[in-house]
């Protein structure tokens, strides 16, 4: 198998933004989140529910998706590993990412469910990264 190599820099870049976005998703701060992604981006987060597409529509659908834990203390922590970037003809780059969701309760014990990939679309700028699209699939559900 080939891969196309980026740039060292642009890896580590990507690695960089991603510890921030998911830290904006697992401390509750969706606009900051939602903000990681272009104006017109798409988040799928879970089959069989449409995309939620621009930053608003991203923030909305966390905010209810995230209705389920009221009144229950779970800490949610997302996972990002085995980055894979591949450069993509209008400049972009598709990214696959192994990731894991760890949820713990006060006095429990870690659960790591669900076990996902993400796959996105990402714009790197001298501004930044952005994501264009994010797609999740589920493993338990292949």
């Amino acid at each position: 198998m080939t891969a196309t190599a980026v740039r060292t820099e642009v890896y580590a870049q990507v690695q960089h933004f991603y510890a921030h976005q998911m830290q904006a998703l697992d401390g509750g701060r969706f606009a900051d989140y939602a903000a990681t992604f272009t104006e017109d981006g798409t988040f799928q987060h879970s089959p069989g529910v449409q995309p939620a597409v621009g930053q608003a529509g991203i923030v909305a659908e966390l905010v209810e998706f995230h209705k389920r834990f009221e009144g229950d203390p779970v800490q949610r922590r997302h996972w990002f590993n085995h980055i894979a970037l591949e450069p993509q003809a209008d400049g972009s780059l598709r990214s696959t990412v192994y990731a894991l969701v760890v949820t713990v309760r006060p006095g429990g014990k870690p659960e790591i469910a669900p076990s996902c990939v993400v796959h996105d679309v990402l714009l790197v700028t001298d501004e930044g990264v952005r994501t264009r699209s994010r797609m999740i699939t589920h493993d338990q559900l292949v």
